[in-house]
């Protein structure tokens, strides 16, 4: 098993130090998806959410929280992020989000794909309860992350 990067040799938790590596092309691209009632998407596809523009307000809650990860996730560094996307495609009785963030750095920004995707499956959650509060977020993980020291990595297909 590799040794885990943010525990010191004495197992407390650490930020790792960065200082020393080069600053590299880094792009990380998230995904997840929340499922709803045929009415909730509805709702949303057509403008019709009791709260309004649902993906709006999800893309720029997503992009908001990608600048904030450093704040909401204990042991990351805070980045200066060059780019952050959010998209939504629909699917069946679902809408899936799509997070891209990209910077040149000494760190990757993984967390900070997954959080933007996150928060804005959250935020439809928020957006659409009172048409359906069983909606349900499901399958956030990472699609891809390039650069840095470890190289290029995918996701195996589901």
């Amino acid at each position: 098993m590799s040794k885990l990067t943010h525990l010191d040799e004495q197992g407390a938790a650490r930020m790792v130090d960065v200082g020393g590596k080069a600053e590299t092309a880094r792009k990380a691209i998230a995904t997840g998806r929340i499922r709803m009632s045929a009415e909730a998407l509805e709702a949303i596809r057509s403008g019709d959410a009791p709260k309004g523009d649902v993906l709006a307000a999800a893309r720029i809650a997503g992009i908001m929280a990608a600048k904030k990860t450093g704040e909401l996730i204990p042991l990351c560094h805070p980045l200066a992020l060059d780019a952050v996307t959010v998209d939504f495609t629909f699917e069946d009785r679902a809408i899936r989000a799509t997070a891209t963030a990209s910077l040149t750095s000494k760190t990757g920004v993984e967390m900070e794909a997954m959080t933007a995707a996150s928060i804005a499956l959250l935020t439809i959650y928020d957006m659409a309860k009172a048409v359906d509060k069983a909606m349900v977020i499901e399958a956030v993980r990472l699609l891809s992350k390039s650069g840095g020291k470890s190289g290029d990595w995918h996701a195996p297909e589901e």
